[in-house]
């Protein structure tokens, strides 16, 4: 959670006050919908602001499309599919690795952009565009590897073979919190797998997926397969979802909004992939190293102001350590530094709107009404607007709103447990299953938590388990299907089978 100091970093106040938008950010702002190689506003050009979080300065405005424009979108993907589905896996391949370098090459403007839209922390920003970087070379290497096969056939006539195919035209719709790596996850292994793409980037965050289209044609991909749409969710989700042309959906973002693409999917038989709500449970058994649990948690919790799917939301302490964790969680959580997160040192932002705020307060007065104790923190940050102090309580028990239900927010709820099996269930005691954590010695209680816990992402002894090498999804009602590894290219390829025969003479 320690802020990087960079000389390069510049006096973000003076960039959006004194240059020119479209001069900002090295260029990469930009403030029309990419569609069919061509750069355009809403047909009634109407906009939608965008705003800086930390000052609620106008950063610019975005087009306000909806379901017309997204059909352009769609046709020319749609158009653009039947060459680049064909077209030679090295020259994919290598407008991937062009892709990557131009990410890496424009690594500081790209991440003040992100740092200036969505508010986290420069540092953290920097952090993002480098692994959404690394998401794009990793589905550049592993497409190479997305073999068919060929299977023994029961008779000497025959040749059974097995071949994998793009899936066809794509609809990607990405959240706020990871504008720029939620995109890398999905661009990747579409564009690697020859898919094209409709992506729609959330509104409070849409110019870092702006940014994307904007390197996508800088480093040559062909006119129609990425496409851009920024504008009104309902619309423009509602006619990727009605479009037989569009046969696949990856979604990041809430569990009710996944359910209702889902069950939308149906009229089309779309393939879908959604990753969705998680409510991360963090367990500390007495045998855990309690530095290491202190540096883990701050991570897993604090991580983009508590803004991520796979925050903590559970911390559960066993009896024998738990006032010691908490005093130390206390103390490393009173020192975090709040602030602009372009400003030197800064390790918490703000949140990303007012919404935001409200749900954290409620959970706080929630919990508070029901026993629980504010150990620090526990309201609005003294600078205003939506600063809130990273908060710490203890007494938190089953029946208080955070129990079930996702904070996204800076608080650190704290429950007491006595044994293992007790931490397991409470754990398990969720319809979410997306990401859950564990600090323990025992070499045994590691196999026994992998086996009982319900969730998709298992992290022991540490607090970051997201890596481009290996899958990232949720069980139950955190989503279905996996980014990242080489289950991430899966859901963007089709499987067929063919059987040739007549060949005994």
């Amino acid at each position: 959670m320690q802020a990087v100091d960079d000389p390069l970093l510049s006096d973000f106040q003076a960039q959006i006050t004194e240059r020119p938008l479209m001069n900002s950010f090295g260029g990469l702002l930009q403030t029309s919908n990419l569609i069919g190689g061509k750069w355009r506003d809403a047909n009634d050009g109407t906009t939608i602001d965008v705003l800086n979080p930390a000052s609620g300065v106008l950063l610019g405005t975005v087009p306000n499309c909806g379901e017309g424009e997204t059909r352009l979108a769609i046709e020319a993907a749609a158009e653009a599919f039947a060459d680049w589905s064909r077209s030679n896996m090295s020259f994919r391949v290598g407008l991937l690795h062009k892709l990557h370098d131009a990410l890496l090459d424009n690594c500081e403007p790209l991440a003040q952009l992100l740092t200036a839209e969505q508010g986290k922390p420069l540092a953290e920003a920097r952090g993002e565009i480098a692994i959404g970087a690394a998401y794009i070379r990793w589905f550049a290497e592993e497409v190479r590897r997305a073999k068919g096969e060929i299977v023994p056939a029961p008779t000497a006539d025959r040749r059974l073979m097995v071949t994998r195919h793009p899936v066809g035209v794509v609809g990607a719709i990405t959240p706020w919190n990871f504008p720029s790596s939620m995109l890398a996850r999905k661009l990747g292994p579409a564009l690697a797998a020859g898919c094209t793409v409709v992506a729609k980037p959330a509104s409070a965050t849409p110019y870092s997926g702006l940014a994307w289209g904007k390197l996508c044609q800088d480093v040559g991909f062909p006119e129609g397969v990425v496409n851009i749409v920024t504008g009104s969710a309902h619309a423009i989700g509602g006619a990727i979802m009605a479009s037989p042309d569009v046969r696949k959906v990856t979604f990041t973002g809430s569990t009710e909004i996944g359910k209702v693409l889902i069950r939308q999917s149906a009229d089309s038989v779309k393939k879908v992939s959604m990753e969705l709500g998680g409510n991360a449970p963090f367990i500390v058994f007495d045998d855990a190293d309690l530095d290491a649990a202190i540096e883990g948690a701050m991570i897993s919790k604090y991580r983009n102001m508590g803004q991520t799917c796979v925050c903590t939301n559970r911390f559960y302490v066993q009896a024998g350590i738990h006032d010691k964790f908490v005093a130390r969680l206390k103390d490393a959580t009173e020192a975090l530094k709040v602030g602009d997160g372009s400003e030197d040192g800064t390790q918490q932002g703000p949140m990303i709107d007012e919404a935001g705020v409200k749900k954290v307060e409620a959970m706080i007065a929630d919990a508070t009404a029901k026993g629980a104790h504010i150990v620090t923190g526990g309201k609005r940050h003294a600078k205003g607007g939506t600063f809130f102090e990273p908060t710490v309580l203890t007494g938190a028990t089953s029946d208080m709103q955070f129990a079930t239900e996702e904070i996204f927010g800076p608080l650190s709820a704290v429950f007491r447990f006595e044994v293992e099996d007790a931490a397991i269930t409470a754990a398990n005691a969720t319809e979410f299953g997306l990401a859950a954590y564990a600090y323990t010695r025992d070499i045994g209680r590691v196999f026994r938590l992998n086996d009982q816990l319900e969730y998709g992402l298992i992290g022991i002894n540490t607090g970051l388990v997201t890596t481009v090498e290996a899958p990232f999804g949720g069980l139950k009602e955190s989503g279905m299907g996996k980014e990242g590894g080489s289950q991430g290219l899966d859901d963007y390829l089709e499987t067929k089978y063919m059987c040739v025969a007549g060949l005994d003479g």
